[in-house]
């Protein structure tokens, strides 16, 4: 348990702002809050983000509606959530429309009641979504922190005049620390972190549960051992330990917050139907906290003739509670292989040694980040998901998501949460 206490605060909108917020709960004060339906947020409050939220998700879900509804998303992305062009460097620093629509949102009582009741106790005050914090700004908090969820990010991250800001920003890549300055903001309130990952998947800064995972994950990844044997010593110098497995290769395929893509999940069961059977391949189903979803699941996994298969090799994961929900999530991905998601905040858990299967991206962030996935190696665009028993052992035949796994874990990084409560121990 950390001696340093914090104000933690999330956003309910999707699962990335809460998932960054949890590997915090360490330095949690009190609990961590989520500023959109926490009991201490007015009824006004309340009112206000759940309209947010529910038009945010049904534009998660655009891209279903079949012919146009691609068409709508893309317009909306363009006019509301488009991020600029990373290159060439320049000066972004001139605010656009949604900068001055969140500050007269701000001025009009939105977190209100949150920085209220914080301001009783005097510690840092660290939001993993952009509005908290830049309200916190507004209303003159001191020692105002920001974890930043994507590798890029939008400019309505950051306040009308940049020159003022008193935010400082936890950054999770390079590529965010520069969009940052870009935005126009100060070179010493721009720490690069990492993403805060969680502790009960790495095990301190010598790895001690995370070597150990990623051992049984290689042999499972590389079935020929091209990559173990290529790569014997630097393995050896890495994990230092035995590389053994005593389970099937185990993908997990995950839902987004917003329910989106869960008819992925089933065609990939489908495609690997006869695999499951004769369990050389285990399918973790990652429902969230969304009954509607998991009542899809349970429906099409009968309808394949696959129902005796649930709880072996098919599990259905789920919880009724975001902190229930990420507590069995981080412990079934150490059983995990490889992940199959759209490119979410879940792009940095490729630091915890995971090949990444990309779904297809909602929103320019997200583009983003399937770009750096790319760009450092460990992840690859899916094919057809009809398809997957042809071209995901195609794959594997040759260890290319053995090396992604441990190019992930290298080349990403992976204290993040660490390295957030060592900077507040020395600046507070």
């Amino acid at each position: 348990m950390s001696n340093v206490q914090a104000w933690v605060i999330s956003v309910d909108m999707g699962y990335g702002h809460q998932r960054a917020a949890y590997p915090l709960k360490d330095i949690a004060y009190e609990r961590i809050i989520t500023a959109n339906s926490d009991k201490i947020i007015s009824e006004k409050e309340k009112g206000l983000w759940q309209r947010t939220k529910g038009f945010y998700e049904s534009i998660s879900r655009l891209k279903t509606i079949p012919v146009i509804g691609a068409s709508l998303h893309k317009i909306f992305d363009t006019v509301s959530l488009s991020i600029s062009p990373f290159f060439p460097f320049r000066d972004l620093s001139k605010p656009v429309m949604g900068v001055f629509f969140l500050k007269n949102a701000i001025k009009q009582g939105l977190s209100k009641s949150l920085i209220d009741y914080v301001k009783k106790k005097d510690i840092p005050f660290i939001a993993t979504h952009p509005v908290p914090a830049i309200a916190a700004h507004y209303h003159g908090l001191k020692k105002i922190y920001c974890v930043v969820t994507d590798t890029d990010l939008h400019r309505a991250w950051v306040i009308d005049k940049p020159e003022k800001n008193t935010i400082t920003y936890f950054s999770p890549t390079v590529h965010a620390s520069v969009r940052l300055r870009e935005y126009g903001v100060q070179e010493d309130k721009i720490i690069f972190t990492g993403f805060p990952l969680p502790k009960e998947n790495i095990g301190g800064k010598n790895y001690s549960i995370l070597k150990k995972d990623i051992c049984e994950r290689i042999v499972n990844l590389d079935p020929n051992k091209v990559f173990i044997k290529s790569h014997k010593d630097i393995l050896q110098k890495k994990l230092g330990r035995p590389l053994k497995s005593s389970r099937p290769l185990t993908i997990a395929f995950m839902v987004g917050g917003a329910g989106a893509q869960a008819e992925i999940g089933i065609k990939i069961v489908k495609s690997l139907k006869d695999k499951i059977i004769n369990k050389q391949v285990r399918i973790n189903l990652v429902a969230g906290i969304r009954l509607d979803v998991i009542s899809y699941f349970k429906k099409e996994i009968e309808d394949l003739n696959l129902k005796t298969q649930l709880g072996k090799g098919i599990n259905i994961v789920f919880a009724l509670s975001k902190k229930g929900y990420f507590e069995k999530f981080n412990k079934t991905l150490r059983a995990t292989d490889i992940i199959w998601t759209k490119p979410s905040e879940m792009s940095f858990y490729t630091a915890l040694g995971f090949p990444v299967i990309i779904a297809p991206p909602i929103g320019s962030h997200e583009n983003f980040n399937r770009e750096w996935l790319q760009h450092i190696g460990s992840g690859f665009v899916q094919e057809d998901p009809d398809f997957a028993n042809d071209w995901l052992f195609y794959w594997l035949e040759n260890g290319r998501l053995a090396e992604a796994a441990f190019e992930g874990w290298i080349k990403a990084p992976t204290l993040g949460t660490y390295k957030i409560e060592e900077y507040l121990k020395k600046h507070i």
